[in-house]
């Protein structure tokens, strides 16, 4: 993602992170790992997440199911897209469970990290919501619509609005749309954030594109309150768990793998998010 954050302010909150989960005996500790450096079955698997539905889905794998499977699960909480990669790479955790594989291949491409895919779990329909406006024909020219400003999601918002008629794209640019893509912006205007803030903009702007778990960390309803809603079928954002290259076979992701494809995870999520989070198999990702 393009974030308008210094490499220097990443730099400091991973180090702070790392003091802050060495205390607890994190993937990074000395202490979580055998004589042979593979990871110490019996300590806790420690995943990254983003709060909702990310870490709601974990906690529920925490409290009901991970003891049947002699799984020990600590989830951190994280608000933006960069630390839980970051964090696993250096191994401060063992997985994290926020992204979707266009992300993450853009994410390795640009930082030179070594993430991996290891199971699909949830989609969460990107969507289009406004406090001023009710439904799409009310979108007029000259008004301003706010966007993620990171590549895969803004091409994900464009293809979104392109798909509602509210602009024109050049044609075969697929997910890595931009801005200067629109062939026609029908009279609006675009303001680009950072994925994270742009819920906190719906009241500066007209309508604004926003990814499902800000939207629901926001107390928006996906299903009930966009006014346009990628549809699930054939999507390509499933989000998944995800682990260092090389970690894919620790007993820990494998068991916590299955449990996040089980029917009770599958169960929960339809009840708890009514269609605002959709349930994905958690199939190996191609």
């Amino acid at each position: 993602m393009r974030k308008n954050i210094k490499l220097t302010a990443i730099a400091a909150a991973s180090a702070a992170l790392a003091l802050g989960l060495t205390a607890c005996g994190s993937a990074s500790d000395p202490s979580s790992a055998k004589a042979d450096g593979k990871a110490d079955e019996t300590k806790p698997l420690v995943v990254a997440a983003s709060p909702s539905p990310h870490a709601d889905i974990l906690n529920f794998v925490k409290d009901e199911l991970a003891a049947k499977e002699g799984l020990k699960l600590e989830v951190k909480e994280f608000t933006d897209y960069v630390l839980p990669n970051t964090a696993t790479e250096q191994g401060q955790v063992g997985a994290n469970y926020f992204q979707h594989k266009p992300y993450l291949d853009d994410f390795n491409k640009k930082n030179g990290t070594h993430i991996v895919p290891v199971a699909n779990v949830h989609l969460e329909p990107l969507g289009l919501y406004s406090k001023k406006v009710k439904t799409l024909a009310d979108i007029k020219p000259g008004q301003t619509i706010a966007v993620p400003n990171d590549t895969t999601n803004e091409g994900r918002a464009l293809q979104l609005l392109a798909a509602n008629n509210l602009i024109t794209l050049k044609e075969g640019v697929g997910t890595s749309a931009k801005l200067s893509d629109i062939t026609d912006k029908k009279g609006l205007e675009f303001k680009e954030l950072e994925a994270a803030t742009v819920p906190r903009a719906l009241n500066d702007v007209d309508a604004a594109v926003i990814n499902g778990n800000y939207a629901l960390e926001a107390k928006l309803s996906p299903a009930k309150e966009a006014l346009a809603l990628e549809k699930a079928e054939g999507n390509p954002y499933a989000n998944f768990l995800a682990v260092k290259a090389g970690n894919e076979k620790d007993p820990r992701i494998e068991k916590l793998a299955r449990l996040l494809g089980s029917d009770e995870v599958k169960k929960f999520i339809e009840e708890k998010y009514q269609g605002s989070v959709v349930p994905a198999a958690a199939t190996p990702v191609s």
